[in-house]
């Protein structure tokens, strides 16, 4: 099986740049590349940051872009986004019954859970009570099926001090939690905006770049600025046998090698 795993576009109303990246040029390669190259993926899904500031413009630009897609979309949210003015703009997004940008699905490889970790006024992540019982059952629902999870936010430290700060806030109850099911197989986030990979606990973590700026490893290294420029990528996700292979895929000037 194969699907697509984008994450952290930062869009912002059209016709501006951010941080001098023009993101909306990169939304539009990237799904273009996505349709010519991978129109046999099952699904895709954008683990949030989908705008920049929250602005339906952007939201709406988003909407009209997806359709060039032939295979579903998942949309999650992150801590730039606003769950009313996203579900303006996709009121067909799966949505439970708190109002939570989250749901789940089932496919050949396994049980999909989409987690929405936003916390209101903050640039970390939250899990309430009220989604730490939807998770359970929803790894309940899955039984023996192999379990896939998603989340905006990290669950564990990078080893980058000003973005372990902002990880999600109950990242000791969530270990806890998903100790007690063998069955999970893989968790994606985004967030850190980085090619990031982490054995944690025992189960693989994949973190993937923004489609906007990166964040560098060192801060001193973009000479006090916060944000770098680097690669946009997406993650083309194989799943078979046993094995789980993430591509990172470089759609921007791809050629030929130079003789």
């Amino acid at each position: 099986m194969k699907f697509i795993h984008i994450t952290d576009l930062h869009l912002i109303a059209p016709g501006s740049p951010l941080w001098g990246i023009d993101a909306h040029a990169n939304m539009t390669g990237c799904l273009a590349d996505i349709a010519r190259w991978h129109a046999d993926a099952e699904f895709c899904i954008i683990s949030g940051d989908l705008t920049d500031k929250a602005e339906p413009e952007a939201y709406d630009w988003l909407r009209r872009e997806l359709e060039i897609l032939p295979m579903p979309v998942h949309l999650m949210v992150g801590n730039h986004d606003h769950r009313q003015t996203f579900r303006a703009s996709f009121p067909g997004a799966m949505c439970d019954a708190q109002g939570f940008v989250q749901g789940a699905f089932d496919t050949s490889a396994g049980r999909f859970i989409l987690l929405d970790t936003v916390k209101s006024g903050s640039s970390a992540g939250e899990l309430c009570e009220h989604r730490m019982n939807w998770l359970t059952g929803e790894l309940s629902r899955a039984h023996d099926k192999p379990a896939w999870l998603f989340m905006h936010h990290p669950p564990c430290d990078v080893s980058i001090p000003y973005m372990d700060r902002i990880k999600l806030d109950e990242h000791e109850a969530f270990a806890e939690l998903i100790a007690n099911h063998s069955n999970i197989r893989h968790i994606f986030f985004g967030h850190v905006h980085r090619a990031v990979f982490v054995n944690w606990n025992g189960i693989a973590c994949t973190a993937l770049p923004s489609l906007c700026h990166q964040i560098p490893l060192n801060m001193e290294a973009t000479e006090g600025k916060p944000y770098s420029t680097g690669p946009a990528l997406y993650g083309v996700v194989l799943v078979n046998d046993g094995q789980t292979t993430v591509h990172f895929e470089h759609f921007n000037e791809r050629g030929p090698a130079a003789m």
